[in-house]
């Protein structure tokens, strides 16, 4: 590995690494000074153009739901000379899924209303999961019931009037990501903060609203077992309480 995007963060590794641009303006003369084997680009991206009038060799992935995960290993494994390696992950990943989506087969499962995007300490300009969409898969598999089904829109925007409507038993909010120099536990307390400040909410009276700041919640790819895991926490806290 001789160079990341602007934001890739995971493994710790990769920090020191020389950094290449953004997710959608990769910079190619940056790429092109490190001299890589492979460029693994995502398929949205104009970058496949200059990379082939430098010669250099890429691989194009999409990613955005749970099966083009599966299919963005596959990719990356043919790339890479690793198919085996690329079949041996995704069945470990399908594995695991199922074992936790199982645990709640003919168990209720609570109302979720999921948020990625608001106005920093305020409830305005909400930017939520909506149904179809890739944390929606999660939610589902955690045990959970998205609050929002009438939609077509994968990430809508909503209100809060839309949010008291619906009431959901469960508020997630992961709309800050690992901001720097704050701990994960004054991150999530200053997520839950505003909407514990509504009693009107079933889900702030009982205790039922969490921050949430890991980024494998946002990155489709191989960490996604660790991102259900992380919602199924949440969901069933209750549950694992003694």
């Amino acid at each position: 590995m001789v160079g990341v995007s602007n934001y890739c963060r995971y493994p710790p590794a990769v920090l020191s690494l020389p950094k290449v641009g953004t997710y959608l303006k990769p910079d190619p003369e940056k790429i092109a000074l490190l001299r890589p084997d492979l460029v693994i680009i995502e398929r949205s991206t104009t970058l496949a153009d200059r990379l082939s009038a430098l010669g250099i060799p890429y691989a194009e992935v999409k990613y955005g739901s749970l099966n083009e995960i599966y299919s963005m290993v596959v990719d990356i494994g043919r790339a890479v000379g690793l198919p085996d390696q690329a079949a041996t992950l995704n069945h470990d990943i399908q594995k695991r899924l199922g074992a936790i989506q199982a645990q709640f087969q003919g168990k209720s499962h609570p109302t979720v209303l999921a948020i990625l995007g608001r106005t920093p300490g305020e409830l305005t300009n909400l930017v939520a999961v909506g149904p179809g969409s890739y944390l929606a898969e999660l939610l589902e598999i955690a045990g959970g019931k998205n609050a929002l089904t009438k939609t077509p829109v994968p990430y809508p925007r909503i209100s809060l009037e839309t949010v008291v409507r619906l009431n959901p038993d469960i508020i997630l909010d992961a709309s800050m990501m690992n901001q720097a120099g704050e701990s994960t536990a004054v991150q999530e307390a200053h997520l839950r903060q505003p909407w514990l400040a509504h009693p009107e909410l079933s889900a702030a009276r009982n205790g039922m609203v969490f921050g949430l700041t890991s980024e494998c919640l946002v990155t489709p790819g191989p960490r996604v077992v660790e991102a259900v895991e992380l919602l199924r926490a949440k969901l069933h806290q209750k549950e694992q309480q003694p």
